[in-house]
């Protein structure tokens, strides 16, 4: 069996919504409730592939935001590439 490490604090996870949308962040924190990001980006799909674009056009990009754990399908690391891309997204570095 192969077990793959948890999640922590800073690392790059992807939430999947019971509404359907796939949302990357920066994890923060998760208790019984719910689990908090920051800098949350939306997986758009476009004509060159799958991308980023914003989460909440009013919400300020660097907010921590936390989402209801009821309304969730799934919460996992990124993949390697698109952690890449997210960082690159939000901090501007290139990978």
């Amino acid at each position: 069996m192969i077990l793959e490490k948890p999640y922590g604090v800073s690392d790059t996870v992807t939430l999947k919504t019971s509404a359907g949308e796939e949302l990357v962040g920066r994890f923060v924190s998760e208790d019984a409730q719910g689990i908090t990001l920051k800098k949350v980006m939306a997986v758009i799909a476009h004509q060159q592939g799958v991308g980023l674009g914003q989460f909440a056009f009013t919400l300020n990009p660097d907010s921590e935001v936390t989402f209801n754990k009821h309304s969730l399908l799934l919460v996992c690391r990124t993949d390697n590439e698109m952690a890449k891309q997210y960082i690159s997204s939000t901090t501007g570095l290139q990978l």
